[in-house]
C-alpha cells in the first residue's frame, strides 16, 4: 500500500500526538520533538498523558501512553485534537481514534470524542497489527481501520516500524529487546522529515539526551536518521509541513503576572521548560535575589517529585534539600529552616497538603515565611495520580483548623510556574506568612516556550528584617506599620526569643489565653493577609482578538488560562483569569460587576465559583465544570457558552 498524505503545506499551528505502550518511549519522543520545535523558534504547549498503572500488560488499552504537543504561533493549549498521529500499536490506535469511548464495545469514530481530527494523518506501525495484537486490544475483526469506523478523510500511513528498525540495527550487535526500544526513534525521524526539521540539531539534541549513556547514542542516531531518510527517499505523495512565517517567537505575558516576559525575541534567549523544573528554578532565583539559602523539605509524591529531584541536583547553587520520611516531617523541617532564617519550601500534591495542614497552621501562628507548592492531581485519596484536576482550591483556602489565613496563588502555564514560584517566595519573605502555590499535573509535566530571564530583571525581594533599635528589646509580637511581624532568627545577638504555636500576647509575645487578646491576634493575622492586596497586580481582562465589546465574561484560574483564552477569542467574550486568589486583586468587584453574565470555568465541581459567590454575594455567578482528569477541550467550552448565551 503506497502511503499518501495530502496536507496544506503551510499552517499557523499544528498538533502532533505520539501514542504507544508505556514502554515505547512516547514521553521521550514527544519531549525531543517539542524541544527541537522550541529551539527552532516555535511556541509550544505539551500534554504528557500516561496511565496511572505502573505497567499495564503490553499491548492493552490500559497501558497506552501518549504525548501531545501543539506548535506554531499563538499557541494557547496543547490542542483539542491531533492533526498528525503516530500510533505504535493497535491499542494506541484504538484509544486515539475513540477517545474516552475506547472501552465501549460498539464505539466507532466520532470526532466529538476522538483524539484526532477527521482529516488527521495517522502513521501506524503495521508490524504491531497482528492477530495477537488486535486480540489484546479487544478488536473483533482483522481490519482495525474498518472496525473503528475511520472516515476516508483520515489519512492512514502504514509504516513497518519494527521491521525497518531491526533492519537498521541488524549489524549493531544489540539484542532484540534493545533493538525494539529504538522503534520510537525511527518514528521520530520520520516526523522530523515531515516537518522539515534540521537533522543536525536533532542529532545534537539526541546526543544531549543520552550523554550519560553514550553507548545508546550511535544506534538511536542511526535509527532516527534512517527514519528521516525513509520519508525523504520514498516516493510519497506528500508535502512536508511548514509552519507559516508568523510561527516565530512571541513574548506574550501571562495575565495578572508580575512577569518578566515582554522583551522581543531578538533580545532574549528561549528554551522549552516543564512546569516542575520552572518551579524549582523560580525558587532558586528568588533565594539568590533575596540573599537567602534555599531549603526544601519534602516527601516524594506524584506529580511533584521532580521539584525535589531538580533542587537536590543544585548544591552548586547553595540549595539544601531533605527527603523526609513523610509529608509531616517534610513541612516541619521547612518550618525549622524558616525559623533559622532561610527561604523555606516544601512541595507536595493534594494528599500531602492535607497531611501538612496542622504544620502549616503552626507556620501561620508563628508567622514564619513558608512556601508550600501543591501540584494538584486527581483525587480524593490516591484517586488519579497521573491525571490533572483543580480540586485542591478549597483545601488550600480553608483546610486548616481555627482562623488560619494564608496566601494562595496559582500558576497558569508551564513557563510561568517560574514567575509564580518567584512571587510566592517574595510574598512569603516580605510578609512573614505561608504562601500556597497551586500548580497541577498538566502544568507540571507539560512544557512551554520560556524566555530565560536575567536575574537583574526580576522584581526586588526585600525579606522582612528587624530594626537595629529593637536590639535587646525584641519579642516576636512586634510588627511594622503593615502589621507584619519582624523577623529575627538564631545567631542574631540581642534578638533571642521563643516562637510558639500557642496564642501569644499581642504586646509581650508571651503565651496568652485572654479572650480579647485572642480575637485581637486573629484579626491581626487576617489583616496581614488582606493588606497584601496592595502589592499584587490589579485584575486585567483579556479582550477577544476582534476587540468587540462583550457583555459576557469568562472567568478562570490556574492552568486553564490557555484554553479559556482560545475559547474567549472564538466566542468574542472577555476573559478574567486569576493568579492571585487569596487575597483577590483589589479591583475584582469592579471588573466583575461590569458584565451581565459571568461564567466561571474550572476543572472541579465549582470551587472558585463558590469562593467568588462568598466574596460577592450580590453578583450572579454561573459555572462550567469538568472533572475527567484531562485539561479542558476548547470546543466543549465554546459549545457550552454558545448554548448558555
Amino acid at each position: 500500500m503506497q502511503p499518501q498524505i495530502n496536507l496544506i503545506p503551510e499552517v499557523k499551528h499544528i498538533v502532533v500526538r505520539f501514542c504507544g505502550d508505556s514502554g515505547d518511549g512516547m514521553q521521550l519522543t514527544g519531549n525531543m520533538f517539542a524541544q527541537l520545535a522550541a529551539e527552532m523558534g516555535h511556541e509550544i504547549s505539551t500534554l504528557p498523558d500516561f496511565p496511572a498503572e505502573i505497567r499495564a500488560p503490553q499491548g492493552t488499552l490500559g497501558g497506552v501512553s501518549a504525548f501531545q504537543v501543539e506548535l506554531g504561533s499563538e499557541v494557547y493549549t496543547s490542542g483539542d485534537k491531533a492533526d498528525v498521529v503516530v500510533a505504535m500499536n493497535a491499542a494506541a490506535l484504538k484509544v486515539c481514534a475513540l477517545g474516552s469511548h475506547f472501552n465501549h464495545p460498539q464505539a466507532h469514530f466520532d470526532e466529538a470524542f476522538s483524539l484526532f481530527h477527521r482529516n488527521a494523518i495517522v502513521i501506524v506501525d503495521t508490524d504491531s497489527l497482528t492477530d495477537k495484537d488486535l486480540e489484546k486490544a479487544l478488536y473483533h475483526t482483522d481490519n482495525p481501520f474498518t472496525e473503528l469506523g475511520l472516515p476516508e478523510s483520515v489519512q492512514i500511513v502504514p509504516v513497518a516500524l519494527t521491521t525497518l528498525t531491526k533492519e537498521a540495527l541488524k549489524d549493531s550487535g544489540m539484542d532484540n529487546k534493545s533493538v525494539l526500544k529504538c522503534r520510537n526513534m525511527f518514528a521520530l525521524g520520520l516526523i522530523y522529515w515531515l516537518f522539515d526539521e534540521p537533522m543536525e540539531k536533532a542529532i545534537h539534541l539526541l546526543e544531549e539526551k543520552f550523554k550519560k549513556k553514550p553507548a545508546l547514542v550511535a544506534p538511536n542516531t542511526k535509527v532516527m536518521v534512517d527514519g528521516y531518510n525513509y520519508g525523504q527517499n520514498l516516493a510519497l505523495n506528500v508535502n512536508q509541513i511548514h509552519l507559516s512565517a508568523e510561527g516565530g517567537l512571541t513574548a506574550r505575558p501571562s495575565s495578572g503576572s508580575n512577569s518578566v516576559s515582554g522583551l522581543s525575541a531578538q533580545q532574549s534567549l528561549y528554551t522549552s521548560i516543564a512546569g516542575n523544573k520552572a518551579t524549582a528554578w523560580g525558587l532558586i532565583a528568588a533565594a539568590e535575589k533575596a540573599g537567602k539559602k534555599l531549603f526544601l523539605g519534602s516527601y516524594p509524591i506524584t506529580p511533584a517529585t521532580d521539584i525535589l529531584h531538580e533542587l537536590a541536583a543544585r548544591k552548586d547553587m547553595n540549595v539544601m534539600t531533605v527527603q523526609a520520611e513523610d509529608e509531616i516531617a517534610g513541612v516541619c523541617t521547612a518550618i525549622g529552616a524558616a525559623f533559622a532564617g532561610d527561604l523555606a519550601c516544601t512541595s507536595t500534591s493534594g494528599p500531602g497538603l492535607s497531611l501538612k495542614s496542622e504544620a502549616i497552621g503552626l507556620a501561620v501562628m508563628a508567622e514564619l515565611p513558608l512556601v508550600v507548592i501543591d501540584v494538584q492531581r486527581g483525587g480524593p485519596s490516591t484517586g488519579l495520580p497521573t491525571k490533572t484536576e483543580q480540586t485542591d482550591l478549597l483545601q488550600a483556602l480553608y483546610g486548616r483548623n481555627g482562623e488560619c489565613p494564608a496566601v494562595v496563588i496559582a500558576a497558569s502555564s508551564s513557563a510561568n510556574c517560574f514567575d509564580f514560584a518567584y512571587q510566592a517566595c517574595k510574598i512569603a519573605l516580605e510578609n512573614m506568612t505561608p504562601v500556597i502555590l497551586l500548580t497541577d499535573t498538566y502544568l507540571a509535566n507539560g512544557s512551554a516556550l520560556w524566555r530565560i530571564p536575567k536575574l537583574a530583571e526580576l522584581p526586588e525581594i526585600k525579606p522582612q528584617s528587624v530594626p537595629e533599635e529593637l536590639k535587646g528589646q525584641y519579642n516576636p509580637a512586634l510588627r511594622d506599620e503593615r502589621g507584619v511581624r519582624y523577623w529575627a532568627y538564631p545567631g542574631m545577638e540581642g534578638y533571642e526569643h521563643r516562637n510558639i504555636g500557642l496564642e501569644r500576647d499581642a504586646a509581650k509575645g508571651t503565651i496568652s489565653t485572654n479572650p480579647e487578646n485572642h480575637e485581637l491576634m486573629v484579626l491581626a493575622r487576617k489583616h496581614k493577609i488582606e493588606q497584601i492586596a496592595n502589592t499584587i497586580p490589579n485584575l486585567q481582562t483579556i479582550k477577544p482578538s476582534n476587540l468587540q465589546t462583550s457583555s459576557t465574561l469568562l472567568v478562570g484560574w490556574g492552568s486553564t488560562e490557555g484554553h479559556l483564552h482560545a475559547a474567549a477569542n472564538e466566542l468574542g467574550c472577555d476573559l478574567a483569569h486569576f493568579n492571585y486568589i487569596c487575597p483577590l486583586p483589589k479591583n475584582t468587584r469592579e471588573v466583575l460587576s461590569q458584565y451581565k453574565r459571568i461564567i466561571v470555568c474550572e476543572l472541579n465541581t465549582g470551587q472558585f465559583a463558590a469562593y467568588l459567590r462568598a466574596q460577592f454575594p450580590d453578583l450572579k455567578i454561573e459555572q462550567y465544570n469538568e472533572i475527567q482528569g484531562q485539561p479542558f477541550a476548547v470546543e466543549r467550552i465554546v459549545k457550552f457558552v454558545q448554548a448558555a448565551i
